[in-house]
Formats: structure tokens, C-alpha cells, sequence
């Protein structure tokens, strides 16, 4: 895999990753709380979709900076600076 999409594809998998736990921890807490509070449970799948997207977008911008400094990076010299 070339370098660039290596750090991009890794910032974006984390990102969905703890999107997929926040979600289900929220879904965990929202059905624990509704329970006793005796209140129904909406969980909208298209929410849950777009808060996934988002995440998913904010990895790829925020991942794309060190990708793109790390496919410009020379391996000498980064085996060097370690």
C-alpha cells in the first residue's frame, strides 16, 4: 500500500471505529436510561449513518495532513530522526 493512503486510510478507520463504539455505547446508555425512566427508545438508523459519515470525512481531512507530509518524507531521513 503506497505510504499516503496507509496514514489516510488508518485515520479514517479509527475515526469510523470510535464512531461505531460511541455509537453503541450511546445505544447502551439510551436503553439503560429509558428503562427506568419508562420512556420509548428512538435510535433513527439514517442518524446513525450520517454521524458515521461525518466521522468518516473528519478522518480524511484531519489524516490527509500527515499523509501527505509522510509520502514526502525521505526513509533515510526518517529512520535517521527516530
Amino acid at each position: 500500500m503506497v505510504p499516503d493512503r496507509q496514514f489516510l486510510v488508518e485515520a479514517v478507520l479509527l475515526a469510523v471505529l470510535g464512531a461505531l463504539a460511541g455509537t453503541l455505547l450511546g445505544v447502551i446508555t439510551a436503553a439503560v436510561i429509558a428503562r427506568y425512566g419508562g420512556w420509548p427508545v428512538l435510535i433513527s438508523p439514517a442518524i446513525v449513518l450520517l454521524a458515521c459519515g461525518c466521522t468518516g470525512l473528519v478522518g480524511v481531512i484531519f489524516g490527509s495532513l500527515p499523509a501527505i507530509r509522510a509520502s514526502r518524507l525521505d526513509p533515510m531521513v526518517a529512520l535517521r530522526t527516530e
